[in-house]
């Protein structure tokens, strides 16, 4: 019996990649190759890479000088980068590190068996094409069994271009999937064992799938189908636009029991002048229009939100509306990041703001994000939750599991099994982790 070849991949970034690469890994191993954790055991490895990080690419190459000692005693191994970066650089890697076989960007990774079998030595391939189909329909999916949380793609790209994300140049335009191909493999997904489901979207509130009569739909139609489905517990969505919040997904939070209480809603700036800078196409009024219009929809709903400090022309008292907006919205979580330039978008060659200024602001901004969360997490206390348990715990007597508001819990006792949906009552915290 013929050896499976071994690949090891390794992801960098979004949900979106960890997504894309458990596919890609679905297909390899439809395609004859097992998987392996180690890159020094692999017969091919992949790095899907993410652009949105500052010196995402110079990472990149960091690790292909790694990779390029283990293939001096394996030449045999082949070498492939995909994702964002693959997109954006394109030859460029291949020319920079010539061990890369395989440069493929984001929408052609259902081509990748195919490719891997044509390759011939010393010959690269690069594939950063935006074809019309849809990749995952033509992507094996040879997986046999699935975690008991699990993304689900639904949607791609984003036609926003804000001024400082590379999202739309290496996703491309918005994409959506249609209605029929997403229930058929969310119900795959539930058959092998998944029971909580995140819709994943570069803009998923965009979403404007097709249903089986040929009728647009939105986000909040389609979780309503995907709510029918037995055995799926729950149902979750990210990353959203506030420009494309609707009264329909809004009442959904408030209908349709199995979306969760947890929201993740990008504001990057509480100020106008620095939004309109980003080209957000939303302000600080209307963003906290629909954080109210949600609350009154579901009054114990945790929001989630990202920002940029540093902003090329943010001033102080730019600054100053970011930290009173992470208070006015009462964020549960946030995600904060210095501005860092992204070549071939507007701000790239905007006037940076100073280092250190930005790098004290960043400081400031997440302390007070983490005072805010850890008020929320305190509010907790005492309350009844549903938790699916989905880890063991870190100590012994423990089992660990995910509350509606997505915050990890850990559990003291005999409650249940992994997979079990159980109640606990919340006793405290460990920094973000509850206890119960």
């Amino acid at each position: 019996m013929t050896e499976k070849k071994r690949v090891h991949i390794k992801t960098f970034g979004c949900q979106m990649n960890v997504y894309d690469s458990e596919r890609m890994m679905a297909s390899l191993k439809a395609d004859g190759y097992a998987e392996t954790q180690t890159p020094e055991d692999a017969d091919l490895i992949l790095l899907n890479t993410c652009h949105i990080r500052e010196k995402a690419a110079e990472k990149v190459y960091s690790d292909l000088g790694r990779i390029k000692k283990i293939k001096a005693s394996n030449p045999d191994l082949q070498v492939g980068v995909t994702g964002c970066v693959a997109q954006a650089e394109g030859g460029e890697i291949v020319r920079r590190q010539p061990l890369v076989d395989l440069v493929i960007g984001p929408q052609a990774y259902h081509r990748l068996p195919e490719m891997l079998r044509d390759l011939k030595p010393g010959e690269a391939v690069v594939d950063t094409d935006f074809p019309i189909e849809d990749k995952f329909d033509h992507m094996k999916d040879g997986r046999k069994s699935m975690p008991l949380s699990a993304f689900l793609s639904v949607q791609e790209g984003c036609d926003k271009f804000c001024s400082f994300c590379v999202v739309p140049y290496t996703r491309g335009g918005e994409r959506s999937r249609p209605v029929a191909k997403i229930i058929e493999e969310a119900r795959h997904m539930v058959s092998l064992g998944t029971r909580e489901i995140t819709l994943l979207g570069q803009n998923v509130n965009g979403y404007h799938g097709v249903d089986e009569a040929g009728n647009e739909i939105g986000l909040a139609a389609l979780i309503e189908r995907l709510a029918v489905i037995d055995d799926l517990w729950r149902i979750r969505f990210t990353t959203s636009h506030p420009n494309d919040m609707d009264d329909a997904l809004i009442n959904a939070f408030r209908d349709i029991p199995k979306l969760m209480p947890f929201f993740h809603l990008p504001v990057q700036s509480g100020s106008d002048k620095i939004l309109k800078a980003m080209n957000r196409h939303h302000n600080r009024a209307s963003y906290l229009n629909i954080i109210e219009r949600l609350r009154e929809a579901r009054p114990d709903l945790a929001l989630s939100g990202d920002f940029i400090v540093g902003f090329p022309g943010e001033t102080d008292a730019d600054f100053e509306d970011t930290m009173k907006i992470v208070r006015e919205a009462g964020y549960a979580h946030g995600f904060s990041f210095k501005f860092s330039p992204r070549p071939g978008t507007p701000a790239f060659d905007m006037e940076e703001v100073d280092p250190e200024v930005a790098k004290e602001r960043l400081k400031r901004l997440q302390d007070e994000i983490n005072a805010v969360q850890f008020e929320y997490l305190d509010g907790l206390i005492g309350k009844e939750v549903e938790v699916m348990l989905d880890k063991v715990g870190k100590y012994e007597g423990q089992i660990g599991g995910r509350t509606p508001y997505l915050f990890p819990i850990a559990i003291s006792g005999d409650v249940g099994k992994l997979g079990d949906m159980v109640y606990a009552t919340v006793k405290g915290r460990n920094h973000a982790t509850l206890l119960g």
